[in-house]
């Protein structure tokens, strides 16, 4: 009779289950860089889009981490790339966060986070950065894209109601935003898919309970997948850490691959 196999992933688990100083490590030195890819489809029949979300960079000079998410998006081949805010914290490490992700080869939309504007960057070159590759920075705006199948339209930190822009019933309508609790503010709309992040999930889950700490803009919305009134709602767990706290815990830094039907 066969041993059964344990896998890395279960190995890991148990070990961090077995000790508090595993579980210290897997937050500080293993999990904070240990990216993933989720999967999310929105519809039913055969998928017309295939797209990638991401969210909260907050670039403080890790070059070969931001490289690896870039060569990450690319290998998966997206039709086009959508971000939900927080390029960076502070303006002296803006250039190189916008050299890397001119790497990306797929038009990159994306709006503006709180820390984008506490940052005080000047959001020209940002503009410039995503309009290169033919994508956008979108500030309370609208493009349709995907050779006219969708209406994606992007709004910035100032407030909810900034959303309603015209929505087009013959097209997918995606909403990016980035603080996901505005979504209660827009029931009265119909959205295919909304997209956000600032929560980074709480970069810290205790199992069976949940973040232990979530910043303001959030609400009940933390982390992955929510049916709301306006549509589904999807936030990511982000890519970087906010500030000096460069700690997760069942909490990785996510990408996450979008078909919509």
């Amino acid at each position: 009779m066969k041993t059964p196999r344990l896998s890395r992933r279960k190995f890991i688990a148990a070990a961090l289950l077995a000790s508090p100083g595993l579980v210290l490590a897997d937050a500080k030195w293993v999990e904070p860089e240990w990216l993933k890819t989720s999967h999310l489809r929105i519809g039913k029949g055969q998928h017309s889009h295939r797209f990638i979300h991401f969210t909260d960079l907050h670039h403080k000079g890790d070059r070969e981490y931001l490289t690896a998410v870039v060569d990450r998006i690319n290998s998966l081949a997206p039709d086009f790339v959508c971000f939900t805010g927080d390029v960076v914290e502070e303006q002296k490490h803006l250039a190189e966060a916008l050299e890397l992700l001119a790497g990306i080869k797929a038009p990159l939309f994306g709006v503006p986070g709180n820390h984008d504007y506490w940052s005080k960057v000047s959001f020209q070159p940002i503009h410039k950065c995503f309009n290169a590759g033919g994508g956008g920075w979108l500030l309370d705006e609208q493009r349709i894209i995907a050779a006219g199948a969708i209406n994606l339209i992007g709004i910035t930190c100032g407030r909810a109601n900034q959303a309603r822009l015209p929505l087009d019933p013959s097209r997918k309508n995606i909403l990016l935003m980035h603080y996901p609790a505005w979504v209660k503010k827009l029931s009265d709309q119909k959205f295919d898919l909304m997209l956000a992040g600032h929560s980074h999930g709480g970069q810290v889950r205790i199992p069976f309970y949940g973040p232990i700490a979530l910043p303001f803009g959030v609400d009940e919305f933390d982390l992955g997948r929510f049916q709301t009134p306006a549509g589904p709602l999807y936030v990511g767990s982000g890519i970087g850490y906010i500030a000096q706290y460069h700690i997760r815990f069942n909490c990785r830094p996510e990408i996450t691959v979008i078909e919509i039907c």
